[in-house]
């Protein structure tokens, strides 16, 4: 007898940016996930997902430490459930007398969703105003802040790949068959592996599933990134292969010339002999670049998390930019946008928003992670004192574990929104639960497609338990409760919401006021909200969304069918409602990239950037200290890993303990196999693990998996962890200089057998 019910429910899969659609078929008991598979009807991924996919009922269902009723902390250190009156409340009088008695700016944010849950998060700005809070950050700022700065000064714009069009796609510190990062990844990998006219270049230490289906495989000494990618990018100069016609025409002269100058100087074999790269492999692999008809490149966190993370954004750039691969099929493109992730205005190095007591730049909006604790730990009178929480563990994914434990355990007042009882809320104040991504209506604002962008407003799949709130509904609770918000603010867009017409006059008219603006969310989730189909009320602030990306791109989203003017935006929220599996909100020519230029030429010259660039060859390599033989790669992707969003450890198939990853080489020094334990030692910390020897990796390179040392129930309710949690060993100091991004993939250490 079929235990589950007959329909196929759309939702999305929320392990990777990808978010590829997926549908589920819910089990008789209407909780389990009986059955996954990819949604056809899904625009951008179009049935296809991975293997992470198929185990997302270990996320919905598995042993994750679940609440589902808000909870105080005891003088005791223990628990107590209270009902939602008493903590929103409570809560706001905490967070009001800390306003008050130290200023807003005392009260910090963290979070805001991971891959797949922005909706929430999209609301905590106003709770940030209604109690007064100026700074902010989020994981983005431990892997991409230093990017967005990079392409603000450059374009002025955030900017993906064209992977799936491309002649040559080149991958720098990215491994796309495990983080994917672009609709249908391995399908697209696997389409160009097979293709003798097209080419795959790999910059990665690590022999990678993406590295064995390339044609050229860089596998560089760990941390030497810049080098190998300077050099390519010289070898463009030095022989000639740059788009100078489609320079001429797109670049600012003055700074074209300049960073011709340098990498004209560029001793290319030298930075090769750094970096431990064959010169003839990097020459061929830069012709292979400029004669190609497109190239698209990414980089990911294999540099984003490592030295010189910011440079090597710079210098990847100019590789693509020099070859004129941009505003083109199969290159790099801007895409339309539901929200302002991804944007950082560009000030120049010492400019701009800085953090209160480090001084720390404050790029995208976003506090630098690795000084966070820094910010708290100090009798600065501008220090954090209180901090929001809101679906994010910071105790366990920011660097330095055991300081920020210290840093949250200083602070007055810590409030943690959350499914599970993670490592961060067991240091919390008040737990405020909320539901699963599957169980309330959810979205993602990672769109970054092109020409036809997708937006995906998931519907839920099952029902919530009782006792918990979606994170929407927690926030205009905290916002009335401090009352910046009354039933006079709502009154005037209650009345106009049956109308589109008057319901747009009524909101704009509310919002010209400073302080209404900042808390439209809670507005429009509060008026509209009520009156959308099928209890999507969460979705209140896409109408905001629609009507801001319907305004700045005209023409795609006209192309996609939705019309002009006032009209479009209403018409492409509608759309957005009433499609549980996806829609496609713009449809762009090639020259909508150039239209979002505006007119602005492409600025090649950074000069903070290309000063340090020029001072490479005067740095030299570094030498290997003796105390610390090997580099630590401390959280990598692997087949069975998703940060911390599945804590169920039974849902990983294999290599459940999370072994340490070595080369054959570095085993037989050490006269260990695999499945033996060896203590592994860094400036932070030493934990004992077992290794497993692989090919894949170079001598002298080490790596642990991301997602594992989380604290759940075993099967009879008993705390247990499983596996090392890497941010035991990594530090708050090891940062990028320009953007504070960690050093994550190059942490210094020792391995002994024992």
């Amino acid at each position: 007898m079929d235990d589950t019910v007959a329909d196929w429910r759309p939702t999305a899969c929320i392990l990777c940016e990808c978010n590829c659609g997926i549908e589920v078929q819910v089990g008789a008991d209407g909780r389990t996930f009986a059955k996954i598979r990819g949604d056809k009807r899904h625009p951008a991924s179009q049935g296809y997902t991975c293997n992470k996919a198929l185990q997302l009922d270990a996320y919905q269902n598995g042993r994750a430490g679940r609440i589902t009723q808000p909870l105080r902390r005891r003088d005791d250190g223990s628990f107590e459930e209270v009902d939602w009156d008493i903590a929103i409340a409570e809560i706001a009088e905490r967070f009001g007398a800390i306003r008050d008695d130290f200023g807003g700016e005392t009260i910090f944010y963290y979070g805001g969703g991971g891959q797949g849950n922005h909706l929430g998060g999209a609301h905590s700005p106003a709770t940030m105003a209604a109690f007064g809070a100026r700074y902010r950050s989020s994981a983005l700022a431990q892997e991409k802040t230093g990017e967005f700065w990079v392409n603000a000064r450059l374009l002025g714009k955030p900017n993906r790949a064209d992977v799936e069009h491309c002649e040559v796609a080149v991958f720098v510190g990215k491994n796309p068959y495990q983080s994917h990062g672009f609709p249908r990844a391995r399908a697209v990998l696997k389409d160009i592996g097979k293709d003798p006219a097209r080419s795959m270049i790999v910059i990665d230490p690590v022999r990678t599933e993406t590295a064995e289906l390339a044609d050229f495989h860089l596998q560089l000494r760990p941390g030497t990134d810049i080098y190998a990618v300077t050099a390519l990018a010289a070898v463009l100069v030095q022989e000639d292969l740059i788009a100078h016609d489609w320079l001429a025409e797109h670049a600012e002269a003055e700074g074209l010339a300049n960073v011709v100058r340098v990498l004209a100087r560029v001793p290319v074999d030298e930075y090769c002999a750094i970096a431990d790269l064959d010169p003839e492999l990097v020459r061929a692999a830069a012709r292979r670049i400029g004669t190609a008809e497109s190239v698209a490149v990414l980089e990911d966190l294999g540099v984003q998390m490592n030295r010189d993370s910011t440079l090597v954004s710079y210098v990847e750039k100019l590789v693509w930019l020099l070859t004129g691969n941009f505003g083109k099929r199969g290159a790099q493109y801007v895409f339309s946008s539901m929200s302002a992730i991804a944007r950082d205005r560009g000030h120049r190095a010492g400019e701009g928003p800085r953090s209160p007591v480090v001084g720390a730049p404050i790029i995208g909006g976003l506090v630098p992670c690795n000084v966070i604790a820094d910010e708290i730990l100090t009798d600065h009178p501008n220090r954090y004192r209180a901090m929001l929480v809101e679906s994010a563990n910071p105790v366990h994914s920011l660097a330095d574990s055991a300081r920020m434990r210290q840093a949250m355990e200083a602070l007055e007042f810590v409030v943690v929104i959350d499914v599970a009882m993670t490592e961060t809320a067991r240091l919390a104040d008040y737990v405020l639960p909320a539901p699963t991504q599957f169980e309330k209506f959810e979205a993602t604002f990672f769109n970054f497609d092109f020409p036809r962008n997708i937006f995906h407003l998931r519907h839920p799949v099952v029902e919530p338990p009782s006792g918990v709130l979606p994170e929407p509904e927690i926030h205009a609770r905290l916002v009335e409760a401090s009352g910046a918000l009354t039933e006079a603010d709502y009154a005037p867009l209650r009345a106009a919401a049956g109308d589109p017409e008057a319901f747009a006059a009524a909101f704009f008219a509310a919002v010209s006021d400073p302080r209404l603006r900042r808390l439209a969310a809670v507005l429009l989730y509060r008026t509209l909200g009520p009156t959308l189909p099928d209890g999507a009320a969460a979705a209140a602030v896409l109408w905001a969304a629609a009507h801001t990306c319907a305004a700045a791109n005209p023409s795609g989203v006209k192309r996609a069918g939705f019309g002009t003017g006032l009209a479009a935006g209403e018409n492409l929220f509608r759309a957005i409602l009433a499609s549980p599996s996806g829609v496609v909100i713009t449809d762009d020519t090639e020259d909508a990239t150039w239209d979002r230029l505006a007119g602005r030429p492409i600025q090649l010259d950074i000069p903070e950037l290309l000063a340090e660039v020029e001072g490479l060859a005067r740095r030299g390599a570094a030498l290997v200290d003796p105390e610390w033989p090997f580099v630590l790669s401390a959280g990598e992707r692997r087949a069975f890993t998703a940060n911390t969003i599945i804590r169920d450890p039974a849902w990983r198939k294999r290599d459940a303990g999370g072994a340490l990853r070595m080369s054959q080489l570095d085993a037989d020094r050490l006269g260990v196999a695999g499945g033996d334990r060896v203590r592994l030692t860094t400036p932070r910390g030493t934990v004992d693990v077992a290794i497993e020897p692989t090919p894949r990796m170079r001598a002298g390179h080490i790596s642990l998996p991301n997602g594992l040392g989380l604290t759940v129930p075993d099967e009879s309710g008993a705390p247990t962890t499983v596996g090392i949690a890497p941010n035991e060993l990594t530090a708050t100091e090891d940062r990028d200089e320009w953007a504070g991004t960690p050093w994550h993939k190059h942490v210094r250490a020792r391995v002994e057998a024992l």
